[in-house]
């Protein structure tokens, strides 16, 4: 039960909603669990969250000739422009805090294929959360 908890937080910390699981991570850490299971659960809920994200900006980008897209065209554009240029690297930034989820976000809305996004994003996320099991299990 404690590891769907887990995987739950890491997933709902992905999204757009705030949220935060690197606490509940290093608790479990410390308490006693399995850190490189815990680095997979954590992982997989947090990539398929973010990838909620992929799949919500896609659908987004559906509608940025209406009038109602929070986006002008000329901003798009440019950002656009930027992604082709820096884009799925950038996703190796999708860890950090308040940016990291806009980003996947964006990614949707810029249509980076799935299988980069995947790439790139677990990564991202398994070294964030492996990086804090390691520092965790010090003080366990």
């Amino acid at each position: 039960m404690a590891y769907l908890g887990l995987f739950l937080a890491a997933f709902v910390a992905a999204t757009l909603l705030p949220a935060q699981s690197e606490t509940l991570l290093a608790g479990m850490v410390v308490a006693g669990y399995t850190p490189w299971l815990l680095v997979l659960v954590a992982s997989l809920g947090n990539v398929l969250g973010s990838t909620v994200n992929w799949w919500l900006g896609r659908e987004a980008a559906r509608f940025s000739q209406h009038r109602f897209f929070p986006v002008k065209p000329a901003a798009l554009a440019r950002a656009r422009a930027w992604y082709g240029r820096y884009g799925k690297w950038t996703l190796l930034l999708s860890w950090l805090p308040v940016v990291g989820d806009p980003l996947t976000l964006a990614a949707g809305v810029m249509r980076e294929r799935l299988r980069v996004f995947l790439l790139m994003v677990s990564i991202a996320k398994t070294a964030r959360y492996a990086v804090l099991a390691v520092v965790a299990s010090r003080y366990a």
